[in-house]
């Protein structure tokens, strides 16, 4: 038998769990999001001056496993860039207001290009599509023999002074 001060937290008790597994099930379904493709992405509203618009470019870290060689590649949206065999493409990236915890992460799709022989050409091998995240960068990893990439920053530029490297 349970007393009557144990029965009144009984409804509260479950408020809490129905509470968790609410949250549980926004979790899991932002994880689900996060593995699905980007919606296409609209065009950016024109900036005040036609002239200038604004380049909003992903700031990344490669490093080349054989060689021990870190470097920054710049991958402006929607533009493909090389890093050694992967071809890495920037769809989204998104950072706090300084005011806010820091936590700044970029959406990617990021493939390899093999090539096949001199007559066909390269063969592009897809390896990674997801979210990486600055401070977590454990969290959504490009598994790879050769290389890493994780996300160091994004920047907005104004002009046409984003250069990204050779497709």
């Amino acid at each position: 038998m349970l007393s009557p001060q144990s029965r009144a937290l009984i409804p509260r008790a479950m408020k809490h769990i129905l509470f968790a597994v609410a949250l549980l099930a926004l979790a899991m379904a932002g994880m689900a999001l996060a593995q699905q493709k980007p919606a296409p992405t609209k065009a950016p509203p024109a900036a005040a001056t036609a002239a200038a618009p604004a380049v909003t470019i992903a700031v990344l870290q490669g490093l080349d496993k054989t060689t021990a060689r870190v470097s920054t590649v710049e991958a402006p949206i929607a533009q493909s860039v090389r890093f050694g065999t992967l071809v890495i493409t920037a769809r989204a990236c998104v950072k706090k207001p300084p005011e806010d915890p820091p936590n700044t992460a970029a959406f990617l799709e990021i493939d390899e290009a093999r090539p096949q022989g001199a007559q066909a050409g390269t063969d592009m091998q897809h390896l990674f599509s997801g979210w990486m995240f600055a401070q977590s960068p454990a969290l959504s990893t490009l598994e790879h023999p050769v290389y890493d990439v994780t996300v160091l920053d994004c920047k907005t530029e104004m002009g046409s002074s984003a250069k990204p490297s050779s497709k």
